[in-house]
């Protein structure tokens, strides 16, 4: 398997998600320690991160997934993770000159056949390429793992970029404190929505429901 991909951020209702594929021909020129990044803290993912990219022997593509794209009604968060993982896998085989590859994804359908059909069928990389997708396969195999570090790095840099533009955001999920208090003091103040938010989310339609029927009651 000379490439992996993985994801990070479908889940959040703040800022894009991202998807990152690593190909390389020989994992012994992996860093040691690749793991699933969710394993690993910041500054480690950090670390790994950098000698990844910088390693001549590595390839690194990465697919970002803005709130617009994800707030389409006509797609859906399955769709574009697909789309995700495609995009990253067209962008690190931009100068490979193998005809035949072939990469594994970790899958984000329950159906993991399903997925990596969908992924091979919505890349337009001109390779011949064999896709496989396994649930787990960023525990299980060290390409996937540094793709995942990889997506995880770009993720939470998105979202401190946001953190220093409108000040604490926290992880962006739903269940994260920080972020529920965001949304309503955001909303609260301008009556409307962050452009960083996911609009379409429950939490984020939630937050601008009740501000808005604070504002009636108020009358």
């Amino acid at each position: 398997m000379p490439f992996g991909v993985d994801e990070a951020g479908k889940g959040p209702a703040l800022g894009s998600m991202f998807a990152a594929a690593v190909f390389l021909e020989d994992r012994t020129v992996l860093p040691d320690g690749i793991a699933d990044s969710k394993r690993l803290t910041p500054a480690r993912r950090e670390e790994l991160a950098t000698l990844i990219r910088e390693a001549d022997e590595i390839a690194v593509g990465v697919a970002e997934i803005t709130t617009t794209r994800i707030d389409d009604p006509e797609t859906d968060m399955n769709s574009l993770a697909v789309t995700a993982h495609a995009e990253a896998i067209d962008e690190v085989l931009s100068g490979v000159r193998d005809d035949s590859v072939s990469g594994l994804c970790d899958a984000c359908d329950t159906d993991a056949d399903r997925f990596a059909r969908r992924v091979a069928d919505a890349c337009s990389t001109p390779n011949d390429l064999e896709i496989d997708a396994r649930h787990g396969a960023d525990d299980d195999s060290t390409l996937v793992g540094a793709a995942s570090i990889i997506a995880k790095v770009e993720r939470d840099a998105h979202v401190a970029a946001l953190a220093d533009e409108y000040g604490p955001v926290g992880s962006g999920y739903p269940s994260d404190p920080t972020t529920q208090t965001f949304l309503e003091s955001y909303v609260d103040e301008h009556g409307d929505l962050p452009p960083c938010a996911r609009a379409s989310w429950s939490t984020c339609e939630r937050a601008l429901a009740e501000a808005q029927q604070t504002g009636l009651e108020q009358f």
